[in-house]
């Protein structure tokens, strides 16, 4: 009796599991077509104003003061500042342990780092080199969201204790598909334009106010955006994890709801089939006696 009683409560906690991980598995799911679509219609958005930049940037990267300070290389402090975004929340199968141990890799005496997400700041909070962490929030990231970023960017790299500036996070690719990404952030490095006739379209262009006033606020609003951007990656990347995850944990405990449905079937058979053994050799026995 004890058996069949202890195996109705592993059912019972098993079907439990699979209703809550099924309820996540359908939230995840909801949230995550809002979240691609955010990730994805801004790409087009950040390739078009890099087009844009290239056709106002210099062609080379120079050390002087006569490009803008976001583009300038410098090798004076050695240092980088990393910025690591990881979700506030696990459940979402191997996406934080694959970046946790992509940022073991960057951890130096010459790295600085700027956490966005508790699961990552969990990690980086024993570091005597880690400047300051933000939640990263369950909703959709707000543009908000990278300004006081932006603003410790700015004290680092442009006032030269940081030469390299670069980002760590989870690159959305698909649904099934979501990689730690190592992203060169600052000094900006456009990519030459090769194309003939792109060249000759750009060189046609007219630009009021000049390319030289329009330069640093292009450059200022590309590297907010590309930041954004990476935060809509990650958000998408947490989403997709997760709902693939509590799907496979939703499989798995209706694996085991069988299988102990199928044992505790058993037990229950051989118990009547003792008891009816019983009842057979006692009527027996009456008779012959």
């Amino acid at each position: 009796m004890a058996n069949t009683l202890a195996l109705r409560r592993r059912i019972k906690t098993a079907q439990n599991v699979s209703k809550t991980t099924r309820a996540m598995q359908m939230i995840a799911a909801s949230k995550l077509k809002r979240a691609q679509e955010a990730a994805v219609s801004a790409r087009p958005y950040v390739t078009k104003l890099v087009s844009v930049t290239q056709s106002l940037a210099p062609k080379d990267n120079v050390t002087d003061d006569s490009v803008s300070p976001y583009m300038k290389i410098s090798k004076s402090s050695g240092k980088t500042l990393y910025i690591v975004i990881s979700p506030d929340k696990g459940l979402c199968g191997g996406l934080n342990t694959n970046l946790i141990r992509e940022y073991l890799h960057f951890r130096g005496e010459n790295s600085y780092f700027v956490t966005v997400g508790k699961k990552i700041e969990n990690i980086a909070a024993s570091n005597k080199n880690l400047i300051a962490s933000f939640p990263f929030g369950s909703t959709l990231p707000s543009f908000a969201a990278v300004l006081p970023i932006i603003k410790i960017i700015d004290e680092y790299f442009l006032t030269g204790k940081v030469d390299n500036v670069k980002i760590l996070t989870t690159h959305f690719n698909s649904v099934f598909s979501q990689t730690p990404k190592v992203t060169d952030f600052l000094p900006v490095k456009l990519a030459e334009i090769n194309a003939v006739e792109e060249a000759d379209k750009l060189s046609s262009r007219i630009y009021e106010p000049s390319q030289k006033d329009l330069l640093p606020a292009l450059l200022k609003r590309y590297i907010e955006m590309v930041l954004f951007q990476h935060f809509l990656e990650n958000y998408a990347s947490f989403q997709a994890a997760q709902m693939i995850a509590m799907q496979n944990a939703t499989n798995n405990a209706k694996d085991i709801v069988n299988a102990l449905q199928l044992l505790y079937n058993k037990a229950r058979q051989e118990k009547i089939t003792k008891e009816i053994l019983d009842i057979t050799s006692a009527a027996v026995a009456m008779e012959q006696g």
